[in-house]
């Protein structure tokens, strides 16, 4: 289901919830506005005061290190104030809705939300039920999105080759369970790739995005001929039933990314990865450290996309 109320009636970014429903002008328009952040991380001083007296509150109901430092560091150059909520510490642990956590901390001022939820659509519940000058930001909820992951991916992909009309993607691995393939497929789809490709075991396959004409491949080596973009993804063992995979040694052997795959691709492919990488399980280390990955370049990418996300969401502009 498209979260159209994520933007206003005046075509405004209110919350960011999901890429599905996103137009392609908003997101050319993150990608614009993030451009010219890239430039902040080069200067001395790496702040701008475009979220000065505003409060940035992150709630982290799940483990995070990329995600909700980027956010913190993201909040932080453009002058905001952050708060990150100790959940395990905080009255949550207490039996407190997160309905009730979220009014007290708007009470105490907090104008952004980034929520990372174990529970899918728990970030559009909040969204639905906080006031016109409060916005949300899903930092990832269960299985259904993660709207940021899927723009940086994008916009990363967009740095490195351009034309998005003229790709082959290919987005190996664990779909079924990822909310980072879910928020790229949408984001891809929406900015006009004619082939996006999804590589995996069956058993790990998704049975609700048939509507997007997504090509499958069962094998890794004829998944990936030719294609322009290699996305490889986590295992997403803590939403896994027992038995998904055989061993984590025959995935690898199987769909783990490996030097002689890089000879079937285009040969400037670029490899991406939304982290953290599980070296010799998902991709080999040479692979993730050679010329043509592109994964710590999306790290870096990231700051530059969830400025770009909070300063539209606080700008008045109609």
């Amino acid at each position: 289901m498209k979260n159209n109320f994520q933007v206003s009636q005046n075509g405004k970014l209110k919350h960011l919830l999901s890429t599905d429903g996103l137009s392609r002008e908003i997101i050319i328009e993150i990608f614009d506005m993030a451009e010219s952040f890239l430039k902040i991380s080069s200067r001395d001083v790496k702040k701008v005061p475009l979220l000065r007296g505003k409060t940035v509150c992150n709630l982290f109901f799940e483990n995070s290190t990329r995600t909700r430092t980027t956010f913190e560091i993201a909040a932080k150059r453009l002058s905001a104030d952050v708060i990150n909520l100790d959940v395990p510490t905080s009255s949550q642990s207490k039996g407190e809705s997160i309905l009730d956590t979220v009014n007290n901390l708007i009470a105490m001022g907090a104008d952004i939300f980034v929520i990372r939820h174990g529970t899918p659509r728990i970030p559009e519940l909040i969204a639905q039920n906080v006031g016109n000058d409060v916005h949300i930001i899903n930092g990832g909820d269960g299985n259904h999105a993660h709207p940021t992951q899927g723009l940086l991916d994008t916009f990363t992909i967009r740095r490195f080759k351009k034309d998005f009309s003229e790709l082959k993607v290919a987005i190996v691995g664990d779909i079924k369970h990822s909310r980072v393939a879910r928020s790229e497929i949408c984001a891809l789809s929406t900015l006009g790739v004619p082939e996006i490709r999804i590589i995996g075991p069956e058993n790990l396959m998704p049975d609700d995005l048939d509507h997007l004409n997504l090509i499958h491949f069962n094998n890794l080596n004829r998944g990936l001929k030719n294609v322009d973009v290699i996305m490889m993804l986590r295992l997403q063992k803590e939403r896994m039933d027992d038995g998904d995979i055989p061993s984590e040694e025959e995935y690898f052997k199987q769909y783990g990314l490996k030097r002689e795959h890089l000879k079937i691709a285009h040969p400037d492919a670029i490899i991406m990865h939304p982290g953290p990488i599980n070296r010799g399980i998902e991709i080999e280390s040479e692979v993730a450290d050679s010329k043509q990955s592109v994964i710590l370049s999306q790290v870096t990418y990231g700051i530059a996309i969830r400025m770009a996300v909070m300063t539209m969401l606080v700008s008045k502009k109609v």
